[in-house]
């Protein structure tokens, strides 16, 4: 079983009125698409998406009394981590254009993402969807580490007004993507395979779910009737 190590908050950046940025001092040799599992002694354990690696970086919603703790850390605090666990995304050597497709919180996955590619020499696109301009997160982060980026929001306050789905269609039509990665919510996710099913591209989607133990054991976190557990067998599924 993986053990917790301490991490010690060296950066802290506001995102948005509920969302932080968590930069750690310590590095964790990690996946892009993999998770940790964040623990407060004596508050709770619950799984983050990491987006990076080098430092360990979070960026963390305030939701509910976990991660509001995590806001009222100061630097030089602690924070305990497991991991990293699950499966992450793999973008094979030889892809030359990478589409990247995030609803909400599961854009931070994909920055991990983007630098990786971009390293590697692909040229990395992201479509980022939100509710409001005030929920888009990571563009300036996206646009440093390479990527480019189309936005859409719901109710049109910044980018196309709509659904993601519409940016991932524009994308595809200009510039035909070697592979598609995608992070967000379940219905984001099924409209995206739906579109690389119909234009025949290959994709990977990290699913969301309730993580309890991270590990595979308590079953919580098993997609309806797969038998596939999120923390073992994914996040990330397809290829």
């Amino acid at each position: 079983m993986t053990l917790h190590r301490p991490f010690t908050v060296s950066q802290i950046r506001v995102e948005n009125a509920r969302t932080r940025t968590l930069v750690f001092r310590e590095p964790l040799p990690a996946q892009p698409g993999q998770f940790i599992m964040a623990w407060l002694p004596g508050v709770d354990e619950k799984p983050y998406s990491i987006a990076n690696a080098e430092p360990l970086t979070l960026t963390v919603a305030a939701v509910g009394p976990f991660s509001e703790a995590l806001h009222r850390l100061d630097m030089g605090g602690r924070v305990w981590v497991r991991g990293p666990l699950g499966q992450g995304f793999h973008v094979a050597p030889a892809a030359e254009r990478l589409l990247l497709v995030g609803g909400g919180y599961g854009v931070a996955p994909l920055l991990f993402l983007a630098r990786e590619a971009v390293t590697q020499g692909c040229a990395v696109e992201v479509c980022i969807g939100a509710r409001t301009a005030e929920d888009v997160l990571l563009v300036s982060d996206f646009a440093a580490a390479g990527a480019t980026v189309r936005i859409a929001t719901e109710d049109g306050s910044l980018g196309v007004p709509g659904l993601v789905t519409a940016t991932v269609e524009a994308a595809i039509a200009t510039a035909r993507p070697d592979m598609v990665c995608a992070c967000g919510p379940a219905p984001m996710l099924e409209a995206v395979a739906q579109l690389c099913a119909d234009h025949k591209l290959p994709c990977q989607l990290s699913w969301e779910a309730h993580l309890r133990c991270g590990l595979g054991l308590c079953g919580s976190c098993e997609l309806p009737d797969s038998g596939w557990l999120v923390c073992r067998d994914g996040p990330v599924a397809g290829g």
